[in-house]
């Protein structure tokens, strides 16, 4: 495990210890941990800990309390998006989903238990920086609710018709926007530029995830392939094609790329983005997109 890995898993452990204590109901500590642990890649907070960087901060607590709040409600969206009344998955990661595991009522209050935790934490971690808690916990907020967040973007799929392009930016791209303009904000630098970036790797990632779901198999995902299709969701393979999407997630990267701010990290952070695109491709498509 790398540092930044250390980091990432050491807070989150903080974060859960201190409500997963004595008279907590077993099964729903149980399915909490379930819910964070083990986890996949942690690409959201590892992003906010690499703008944090690039940016020259060196507030470690800040940059790790972000970093861990916006990972808490990464985690807490997928249990609910795993859930029968969405897509139904009986694998996350490569184990049982939440719900199948511990069953619906409980999945439902360990997504919103840890939706609450990721505020909690962030409170609890910066008692002393209030200048900094505040502006965190509205980028963190608009992340998770509306009229762009996560939140809304779920109840996009509830709608008869969606544009592609605004169904990714809510339902993926706010979580990785909130981390790069969370980022920026530990370090003192423009959240709003950075947002830009975050933007872009965010809709990057659905493109790749959307290509998964037509090209991967479920062995290498960690969950059903062929989702999107049997459910009807927007997806940028079907619309554009696979050819298509796989132009569309190299434009992203390199307009990613492109709008990285100046800061003194700057050609290592377009470093880490490259080779995070590379490896966010099917294997399949990886010759393709190279």
């Amino acid at each position: 495990m790398d540092a930044t890995a250390a980091r990432i898993e050491r807070a989150l452990t903080e974060a859960i210890e201190h409500v997963v204590v004595s008279g907590c109901p077993p099964r729903l500590a149980e399915a909490v941990r379930h819910a964070v642990f083990p986890g996949g890649a942690r690409v959201r907070p590892r992003l906010c800990i690499a703008v944090a960087a690039a940016c020259g901060s060196k507030d470690v607590v800040a940059a790790d309390a972000a970093a861990s709040a916006i990972e808490l409600l990464h985690c807490a969206s997928l249990v609910h998006d795993d859930l029968p009344c969405f897509d139904d998955s009986p694998l996350r990661r490569g184990v049982p989903s939440v719900h199948r595991a511990y069953g619906e009522p409980l999945a439902v209050l360990a997504g919103d238990a840890l939706i609450i935790l990721a505020f909690e934490h962030l409170a609890r971690q910066l008692p002393d920086k209030p200048a900094l808690l505040a502006p965190l916990l509205l980028t963190v907020g608009r992340s998770a609710g509306m009229p762009h967040g996560i939140t809304a973007g779920q109840a996009w799929e509830c709608e008869p018709t969606v544009s592609v392009e605004h169904y990714h930016r809510a339902k993926t791209g706010a979580l990785f926007a909130a981390a790069t303009a969370a980022g920026a904000q530990v370090a003192g630098a423009d959240a709003d530029a950075w947002r830009v970036v975050g933007d872009k790797i965010g809709e990057a990632y659905q493109v790749a995830d959307d290509l998964r779901d037509v090209a991967a198999s479920a062995q290498e995902v960690g969950k059903p392939v062929g989702r999107d299709a049997l459910l009807n969701r927007p997806s940028a393979a079907g619309e554009l094609g696979v050819e298509g999407a796989v132009a569309r997630l190299k434009g992203l990267v390199q307009e990613a790329i492109d709008a990285i701010p100046e800061c003194p990290g700057r050609e290592r952070f377009a470093e880490v983005l490259k080779h995070e695109a590379r490896h966010i491709m099917p294997k399949s498509l990886a010759q393709q997109a190279a």
